[in-house]
This record gives structure tokens, C-alpha cells and sequence, in this order.
């Protein structure tokens, strides 16, 4: 049987301090409900679907629909939470069977009383631990949650167990999910993704873009963004046709690939694992650290850099002229171009490679 990582979550500052009025209930969809959340909005479901997309009006709209054959179990509370506008679907006990899950699959959160988890201080924990789980005797019940926000809307997710898509929103949303995929497109705005495990995928977006995850593949597609920043446990990283004044990615293992990428200041640190970092422009600065892992950097012919590469215990390699100032086995320092720039490559082991494209 295959046991799903310990869940990790954060509840964010921003959404504790939102202004908040109550809210309302209004017809929802078929066998479900729907509520309205005005100001800074949270919603916190620990198994099902989560939907985001793009709403209108001023109010954020959430609607709920509970499934599984326990499905009557599930309380829903809306209203002014701890500060918040917030939308809670409240689970009957600590042991919760969602079907949905990968067969034989598992995993354990501590959910207090008040249908929440993670951090802050919100008072003690419920009695003992909650498992979630693919099939056996508890509460079959989950719920499936749509989240509509407003142009300039401020919403956090809290999802423990399933999936999550964002499609088309405009506004600052925060994803706080332990055990589930995550798929944004079309996205404006601040984005802020926090995953325990489970792939990632942020696709065509503007705006800022904060990653922190423990493991899972990572895909970023046609981003542009003031910064981009991806702090990650394990799992692959692949990117393309990235904008952004700075990137900083770190990366625990794993391979990185990143090709058509525009900025001026790229950071790359990568415990073990290749790196592949395709520039389409010029920069000011590129740092790449490794602990092990070959590293190739692909530049235009108008780069220009001051360089100073280390390999540890790999070769250097370099089809771009350099001006050499200084030359060891796995020691490089010298120019290309007009020196404007300045890129520092630090190789544990693997080689390293200076492609022009």
C-alpha cells in the first residue's frame, strides 16, 4: 500500500488580515449551495475538487456540492471566520474515504474541529489524526467546491486531498494544498501556490508567481512575470518561454530545464540534478549551483558576461570565445562579449557546457 507524504500547509497573514462581511446564502447549483463572500475571502475543503475561475461583480461566489454516499453528513459554515470571509466544509470524524484517490493510497492531516488545518493559532487540534483514503469503512464524503472571483478579487484555497484548477482569474489568489494536483491557465495577478506533493502545472499567466512545494513535478508555460520564484522539495522542473525581471529557483533534486527565458537576474540552486538554462537576452546576473548534476547554459550571440565557472569534479566545455584571465581543470574565469554581465556557474560534480544558440 502506497502511503501519500505527511501534509504540510500554511495559512497566510494576507488572508487573516482581508476585511470581511458576512455572508449570504443564495440559490446554488443542482444538489448544492452557494454563498457569497465579500472582501479578502477564504474557503477550506479537506477532499474533492476545487474550481477557480474567473467571476463578476464585487462578491466572491463559492458553491458547494456535497458527494459520496455519507455525503449528508457534511456541515457547511459561511461567514466572518477569525477575520475572514470564509467558506468551511466541516468533516463528521477522522476517517474519510474519497474513491478518487490513486488505489490504495493514504494520507494523514490533524483537522481541528472547525474544519481547518495547518498553521496559525487558532486553539487545539481535534482528537488525534485524519486519515484520507482511497476505499475501506469511514465517511464516504467529499466535497466539490467552485470558486468565482472577481476582477481584483483576494482569495485563499485549503485543500487537502484531490485537485485544483484556476482558469482565467484575475486577482490575488493563494493555493494552500497538501496531497493534489494543481493546474492554473490564464491567470492575472499574484499567484501563490503552496503543495505538499502533487504535480504542478501554471500555464499562460501574468503577475507574480511563488511556488513552494515538497514533491512533484513542476511545468510552467508562457509566464510573465515581475518575479518568479519556485522553491521545491523534489521532482522535475521544465519551463518555456519564461519573462520575468528576476528568477529565483531552488530546487532540492531533480532535473531543471528552462529554455526561451528573458530576464536579468536568474538564480538557479539545485541540490542534485541537471540544469539546462536556455537565455533569450541578455542579463545582468546568472548564479547556477549544484551539488551534482551536469549544467548547461545556452546564450545568444550578443551575451555578453564577465564569467567565472567552477566544476568541481567535472570538464568545462565552451563553443562561445571567451577571453581567458584564468584557466585550471575545473576552473574558468574570463569574458565573452562586451563583459557587461556577470554569470557564476558552481558545479559539484558533473560538467559544465557554454552553448551559443
Amino acid at each position: 500500500m502506497s502511503t501519500l507524504p505527511r501534509a504540510r500547509t500554511l495559512l497566510r497573514a494576507a488572508v487573516v488580515g482581508g476585511a470581511t462581511i458576512a455572508t449570504a446564502a443564495v440559490a446554488g447549483a443542482q444538489g448544492g449551495e452557494r454563498h457569497a463572500l465579500r472582501g479578502a475571502a477564504a474557503v477550506w475543503n479537506l477532499v474533492g475538487t476545487v474550481r477557480v475561475v474567473a467571476g463578476s461583480g464585487s462578491d466572491v461566489t463559492v458553491d458547494v456540492v456535497r458527494r459520496g454516499r455519507d455525503a449528508s453528513k457534511l456541515r457547511v459554515e459561511a461567514g466572518d471566520f477569525r477575520g475572514t470571509s470564509a467558506v468551511r466544509v466541516i468533516y463528521p470524524d477522522d476517517d474519510i474515504v474519497y474513491p478518487d484517490l490513486p488505489r490504495g493510497s493514504r494520507m494523514r492531516t490533524r483537522v481541528r474541529s472547525d474544519g481547518t488545518w495547518g498553521g496559525g493559532n487558532y486553539g487545539a487540534f481535534g482528537s488525534g489524526d485524519t486519515q484520507i483514503r482511497s476505499s475501506g469503512s469511514g465517511t464516504e464524503a467529499w466535497a466539490d467546491v467552485t470558486v468565482a472571483v472577481p476582477s481584483g478579487g483576494k482569495v485563499a484555497v485549503h485543500l487537502a486531498a484531490g485537485e485544483a484548477t484556476v482558469t482565467n482569474v484575475n486577482g490575488d489568489l493563494d493555493l494552500d494544498v497538501d496531497a493534489a494536483s494543481v493546474t492554473a491557465d490564464g491567470t492575472r495577478g499574484r499567484l501563490a501556490v503552496d503543495a505538499g506533493s502533487g504535480r504542478v502545472r501554471v500555464s499562460n499567466a501574468q503577475g507574480d508567481v511563488d511556488l513552494d512545494l515538497g514533491s512533484g513535478p513542476v511545468e510552467l508555460r508562457d509566464v510573465s512575470a515581475t518575479r518568479l520564484k519556485v522553491d521545491g522539495g523534489s521532482g522535475s522542473l521544465t519551463g518555456a518561454n519564461l519573462s520575468a525581471s528576476s528568477i529565483d529557483l531552488d530546487l532540492g533534486s531533480g532535473s531543471a530545464r528552462l529554455s526561451n527565458v528573458t530576464s536579468k537576474d536568474v538564480k538557479i540552486d539545485n541540490g542534485s540534478g541537471s540544469v539546462d538554462l536556455d537565455l533569450a537576452s541578455d542579463i545582468d546576473a546568472v548564479r547556477i549551483d549544484t551539488g551534482s548534476g551536469s549544467i548547461t547554459l545556452r546564450i545568444p550571440a550578443t551575451l555578453g558576461a564577465q564569467v567565472d565557472i567552477d566544476s568541481g569534479s567535472g570538464g568545462i566545455e565552451s563553443d562561445v570565445p571567451i577571453q581567458v584571465t584564468r584557466k585550471e581543470s575545473d576552473h574558468l574565469r574570463g569574458q565573452i562579449g562586451d563583459g557587461r554581465g556577470r554569470i557564476v556557474i558552481d558545479g559539484g560534480s558533473g560538467g559544465v557546457r557554454i552553448l551559443k544558440h
